[in-house]
């Protein structure tokens, strides 16, 4: 049996030396839209999907919001045996969003949202 590769979620978030101006300047436009590129790249390999994006800010949301109106359907359909395993779902299942930014010192700041 083959063992998963997981990306590990505790990698760190800032971009490699690379995409900074050599002279230790503030990074322009394109510096920035490139180190939120990166940034997202290694969100999108951990399990993220993009939501939606501008040229400096980008939201990444994680999780299925649980359909309710199939659960329901189920329930009616199995007598209400299906009411536990819909119970079940409700409470475990999340949905993570996260907003991540670029600053003009190209320093990658993260908000987590609702």
């Amino acid at each position: 049996m083959k063992r998963r590769r997981t990306v590990r979620e505790s990698a760190s978030i800032e971009p490699p030396p690379g995409y900074y101006v050599a002279g230790g300047g503030p990074p322009d436009a394109t510096q920035r839209a490139l180190i939120l590129d990166w940034i997202v790249s290694r969100r999108i390999a951990s399990g993220w999907r993009v939501e939606s994006r501008s040229d400096s800010q980008v939201v990444l949301v994680r999780g299925q919001p649980v359909n309710h109106v199939l659960h329901a359907f189920l329930t009616v359909f199995s007598c209400l045996a299906w009411g536990v395993v819909w119970a079940g779902v409700a409470l475990v299942n999340r949905v993570e969003r996260v907003a991540l930014t670029v600053d003009a010192q190209g320093r990658v700041v993260t908000v987590s949202a609702p």
